[in-house]
Parts: structure tokens; C-alpha cells; sequence
């Protein structure tokens, strides 16, 4: 019987990227690839990248050069880049990095077995179309292979906002909803195979609108679909845009039981100024009236938030609304960064603010936000929450899971495996983490 061929899959940025890769893996399945964990191991590596963050084109090609010594070592062996950075800059990447084989792009991954059949034959593999059939239709059904408690799943990509500083519209495309059927036919499998949490997915997961045997289906009324199937325990979703908070939306978080009370919604800055010339169609004022009507709608929801500091001609008056907003709100959780340009987004040509100030922004917003999540954790002690327990901790007897609001809790306890949905009282709050009790 002949040996199945390696595949070595590095994922960069977010978790859609993640959910890629896991179907990459399943269409190369269907040329005889199982998956390695080292690229020394591999038959192929590919590179599933993400263009988000700053330099990223660069950080490829530097990844690609630490792979130069084993393609010349193992001539048969197969590199690709997929993702992101590889629909920006398909041809270039050929050009510059001769040893790479094929390149797709997000839209095309399920052509991947043609074009590794391609490559096997000496012929360089470029895919960064976007093509009209639906991939995900065309990928083979999952395996039945049994699966962890929690798993991600696609439900919409692409984004029509055309925010200034994002390359998303340019490499995903614009916004494309999957039918609900096979969104609910994919969660049923899942279920069956052991996932206990789904995470629904989009680039702007809140503007889902899916083909329904009823007409269009909104994310309120996909998640209250969703709710109904037996052993589905938790859902929640990201990203989502403020201006496609819909009144449903919101009234889910309050009604619907197995919707988490966890919500991730980027505001970018509480500047109006800057909210305008990013393209974001909404204010400072707006967000906080939106974050009022979630909060009455779900009180114990944790809020998430992405913010930009440094984009081109902030101020120091501008970044004082940040910080005055953030005061406001008081995240759980944030995700915060130096504007950089991508090439080819309309800031990307405004004149852009000194690194030193950019650096000591952030320096600022990150304290302030440091200190909301663990003003937030600490009043999580001596509270019951529900954890899903997902692999043993660091320690003997011990298994760590994530909590109703996304925290990693560590508990000792015997008996306990993963899949475990267990009521849990915090007993401790530590860097990034809570400790707690079994109930």
C-alpha cells in the first residue's frame, strides 16, 4: 500500500483563516495528504496567510526563506501560498520565490487538488480568481472523524464597507452569505462528530443574509435555527459591524439561551473625525447607544472591541475621544494596533502621523484597556459560570475550558474531560485567566 503524502499547514491571523485551512486539509485529503506537525515531515507545506497586519507580504516571504535549505534537500517537495497575502500578490510571489509551486487565493482553495496535481507535474499552480461556483459546494463532505467541543464555521465572507485602511473588499471580495441549509447541515455534522460550541464566522458575520426555503435569513434567525439542534450547547460569532446590529440580532442575545454572552464589536476610534475618514459610517455616539441596547438587552454580556490608533492625521484631541470611549465602555477583552498602510487602500496615500506618537498612543489605550480587563476578571470571582472544558492544563489533575464569556478557566478536578459542560465558581482571577471550583 503506498505511504499517504504529508501536508504541513501554517495559519496565520484570524479565525477564519483557521476554518480555511481545516478544509484545505480536507480537500488535499482527497490526494492522499494526512497532515503533519513539522515541515521537515512534509510532502507539502502550505502557507495560509493573512494581510491584516503590518508588513505582512514580507513576513511570508521570510517564512518562505527558511524553507529554501529543505526544498533543496527534498526536490519533490511541494510549497504553497494560500490565503490573503497570496490573492494581493499571486505573480509576485512567483517572481520573487521561484521555489514556490502553487499560490491560491481564499476564493479558490477547493481547486487545490487540481493544482497540486499541476505542480506535481513541474508546472507552476496561480489561482487567485474569484470564481463563480460556490467552494464551498464543491468541497468534498467533512470526514467523520471524530472532532474537539468546539470548532468554527464559515457563514459569510467578504465585506462591501470598504473601510479606509482594510484590504478585506480586495481580497475577499464582496460580501457572499452561504445558503442556511447547508449552514445547518454542516452544524448538524459537526454536532454528531462531538463539537459541543460553534463559532460562526464572517469577515462582517452580522450582515449574513443566506437563501432560505422562507426567504432571506438574517444571523438572528440562523442563530435561533441553530438553537434548536439537539447537543448544540453554545454559539457566538465574529466579526460584526456596528451599522448591522439589528434589532433581532440584539433581542437574540436576550432570548435565545445558547447564545453566548459574549459579543466582539470593533469600533476602531471615538473620534468622529477619524470614524469619518476611515469610512465607517458610524459615530462615537452611535456605538455607545448600540453597546446601551445590547447591554439591556443581555446585562452580563462581556464587550470585545478592535481600535487603530495613529491612523493618518489623528490628534491628540482625536485619541482623547478614544480613550474617553473606552472609558465608557469598559471592554473585557480588546484587540488594539499602530495603523500601518496596505498598498492599494485609499489611507494608504494620506500623510500618516509621526511613529513616535503612534507608539506612545498605544502604549496609553493598551494600559487603559489592561486595566478594564482586569477590573472585569476580578469582579468574576465568587460568580458561577458555565466552562467547556477542551484539554488538560498545565498541571496534574487539571483541565482548562473557556467560560460563558470566553475566559480561559483552569479547574482541578477528577473525572473532568473535554467536551465537559460543567457549572463552575471562580475562585481566582489571574493574567489572562480565571481559576475556579467544580459545583
Amino acid at each position: 500500500m503506498t505511504a499517504p503524502k504529508k501536508l504541513y499547514i501554517k495559519t496565520y491571523g484570524c479565525q477564519m483563516n483557521v476554518y480555511d485551512s481545516e478544509r484545505m486539509a480536507e480537500a488535499l485529503g482527497a490526494s492522499g495528504y494526512v497532515e503533519t506537525g513539522s515541515p521537515d515531515d512534509a510532502d507539502m507545506i502550505l502557507l495560509n496567510t493573512c494581510h491584516i497586519r503590518e508588513k505582512a507580504a514580507e513576513k511570508v516571504y521570510s517564512e518562505l526563506g527558511r524553507f529554501r535549505d529543505l526544498k533543496d534537500a527534498k526536490p519533490d517537495l511541494k510549497i504553497g501560498v494560500a490565503g490573503c497575502v497570496a490573492q494581493a500578490e499571486g505573480e509576485e510571489i512567483l517572481r520573487r520565490q521561484p521555489m514556490v509551486d502553487l499560490v491560491v487565493g481564499p476564493q479558490s482553495y477547493h481547486r487545490l487538488p487540481e493544482m497540486e496535481a499541476k505542480a506535481g507535474k513541474g508546472v507552476k499552480a496561480l489561482d487567485t480568481d474569484f470564481p463563480e461556483e460556490d467552494k464551498f459546494e464543491r468541497l468534498k463532505s467533512r470526514p467523520k472523524a471524530k472532532r474537539g467541543p468546539t470548532a468554527f464555521l464559515t457563514v459569510q465572507e467578504g465585506c462591501d464597507k470598504f473601510c479606509a485602511f482594510c484590504v478585506v473588499p480586495y481580497t475577499r471580495g464582496s460580501e457572499v452569505s452561504r445558503p442556511a441549509s447547508r449552514v445547518l447541515a454542516e452544524a448538524q455534522d459537526l454536532v454528531e462528530r462531538g463539537v459541543r460550541e460553534l463559532t460562526l464566522l464572517g469577515q462582517n458575520v452580522n450582515a449574513y443574509h443566506g437563501a432560505s426555503d422562507t426567504g432571506e435569513m438574517t444571523l438572528a434567525r440562523l442563530i435561533r435555527e441553530l438553537a434548536k439542534i439537539d447537543g448544540l450547547e453554545r454559539i457566538r460569532f465574529t466579526t460584526s459591524h456596528p451599522n448591522d446590529m439589528d434589532d433581532d440580532l440584539i433581542a437574540a442575545h436576550g432570548e435565545v439561551e445558547k447564545l453566548m454572552p459574549y459579543l466582539h464589536l470593533p469600533v476602531q476610534s471615538g473620534s468622529d473625525r477619524v470614524l469619518k475618514a476611515m469610512n465607517r459610517k458610524h459615530t462615537a455616539e452611535s456605538y455607545l447607544r448600540l453597546i446601551e441596547r445590547i447591554r439591556a438587552a443581555r446585562p452580563d454580556i462581556l464587550i470585545s472591541g478592535d481600535f487603530i490608533v495613529g491612523f493618518p492625521d489623528e490628534t491628540e484631541e482625536d485619541f482623547s475621544q478614544t480613550m474617553a470611549l473606552v472609558e465608557a465602555v469598559e471592554y473585557g477583552q480588546c484587540y488594539s494596533f499602530k495603523y500601518s498602510t496596505r498598498p492599494g487602500t485609499p489611507a494608504a496615500e494620506r500623510a500618516q502621523v509621526d511613529e513616535a506618537a503612534k507608539d506612545d498612543r498605544l502604549q496609553r489605550l493598551q494600559a487603559l484597556l489592561r486595566d478594564q480587563q482586569v477590573a472585569v476578571q476580578d469582579r468574576m470571582v465568587g460568580k458561577e459560570v458555565g466552562v467547556l472544558f477542551e484539554k488538560p492544563g498545565r498541571e496534574a489533575g487539571q483541565m482548562v475550558g473557556k467560560s460563558d464569556h470566553l475566559h480561559s478557566v483552569f479547574v482541578e478536578g477528577e473525572g473532568l474531560s473535554p467536551g465537559d459542560l460543567r457549572k463552575v465558581r471562580i475562585t481566582r482571577s489571574a493574567s489572562n485567566s480565571l481559576a475556579g471550583t467544580l459545583l
